[in-house]
């Protein structure tokens, strides 16, 4: 999944509708569209053991996934197609801010259903009817973020579901996120990086997401696709995560997984899921600890354009783990030497608790977000003194 970045949004001079987004709004067309294959096997493990893992294309559980959240309220605006191309001006392709396998998303100006004078920018992602990000990613998007609101997740603002002589037009329509993601932030194709206090920060927000998601609300969403191109930043360097498409409900009561397709991003995903199938909340964990790497190094989880100790990032960052002389070596060479050495060593302390090759010793998020609460407050008090 390709990023997408998006910023402050709201709705359009109709009246704002609360509706309930339903997976049978659009049954016909899920019935007419192949399933997708957004399905990247993992090859960068704690242990570094290559997998042999089969993609699959349909998941065993979809139909009980998000059904129940379909029925609840959401403050979803509904908007018309002719709308949204207006506001990307006919999908100007120089208003394009993001591409991958689903389609193209555009930046756009829209008007506030609270304040038709006022205008907000918007993020439009439009799914393409050949695309390999489906129609059950574009219901999953709707029927989640329709009705879960959190600072650290990317708000999203409407949906856009219209079948005419033009054919299938599925859109989503986000806040817009000036700061663009934290991987295009990592790569070296941005002049300046990330610096260190920022990092951390963004390791909070994600964690803080993370921990909503798992323990915050009444049902429990495991993300899947828990990479640093899915964290997006806001004006203010606030961290939120976005692209639920692959997102799905934990495991009901009495249960200890929920057994769906491996699918992810090479580098992020789990090994036990990636062996078995079996999707616990400890899945996302072990994500953020490969993120808390990425953040400390400045490097991707694989790399195949490094030299071949060096292309798995889990695999390299292992012997310089226990000296801290040796620790110094890992951190990024962009941040030129500004940063603070014992919150990194803290921080890649959290992170091999995440990585545990045991799913069962592996942290909840809420204790990782105490952990990375506690690194936040003892350098906010280092300043201090």
């Amino acid at each position: 999944m390709k990023c997408f970045h998006f910023s402050d949004k709201e709705k359009n001079e109709e009246p704002k509708t609360t509706k309930s987004i339903s997976v049978r709004s659009s049954t016909s067309v899920s019935n007419s569209m192949s399933a997708e294959h957004d399905m990247r096997r993992s090859g960068s493990e704690f242990n570094s053991q290559s997998q042999n893992v089969s993609d699959f294309s349909t998941e065993s559980s979809t139909k009980n996934s998000f059904a129940a959240l379909s029925q609840r309220q959401s403050n979803l605006r509904e908007f018309s197609f002719s709308e949204l191309r207006t506001a990307t001006k006919n999908f100007s392709r120089s208003l394009m801010i993001g591409e991958g396998g689903f389609g193209g998303v555009y930046r756009g100006v829209t008007r506030s259903t609270d304040d038709p004078h006022k205008k907000i920018d918007i993020a439009v992602k439009q799914l393409s009817r050949r695309g390999l990000q489906g129609h059950k990613e574009w219901v999953t998007e709707v029927n989640v973020l329709g009705v879960v609101e959190h600072p650290n997740l990317v708000k999203l603002v409407g949906y856009c579901a219209e079948d005419d002589e033009r054919g299938i037009q599925r859109l989503l329509i986000y806040e817009y996120m000036p700061n663009r993601s934290v991987q295009d932030h990592l790569s070296s194709r941005f002049q300046t990086t990330l610096p260190w206090a920022t990092r951390v920060k963004i390791a909070q927000d994600a964690a803080r997401g993370l921990a909503y998601l798992h323990e915050g609300i009444d049902f429990q969403i495991i993300f899947r696709d828990f990479k640093s191109s899915n964290i997006l930043l806001d004006e203010h360097w606030n961290a939120k995560l976005s692209d639920f498409g692959l997102a799905r409900l934990g495991p009901s009561d009495g249960l200890s997984h929920v057994s769906t397709a491996v699918v992810g991003t090479i580098g992020y995903a789990a090994p036990e899921y990636i062996q078995t199938g079996r999707l616990t909340a400890k899945s996302d964990v072990w994500s953020y600890g490969v993120f808390l790497y990425e953040l400390i190094t400045g490097r991707h989880p694989l790399d195949r354009n490094r030299p071949k100790g060096e292309q798995k990032l889990l695999e390299w960052v292992r012997p310089h783990i226990s000296d801290i002389k040796k620790f110094r070596l890992i951190l990024d060479p962009r941040l030129e030497g500004k940063y603070s050495l014992k919150s990194a060593h803290k921080l890649a302390a959290v992170a091999n608790k995440c990585l545990a090759r045991q799913a069962k010793l592996r942290p909840k998020m809420s204790e990782v977000l105490e952990m990375v609460d506690r690194i936040v407050e003892a350098a906010d008090m280092a300043l201090l003194v």
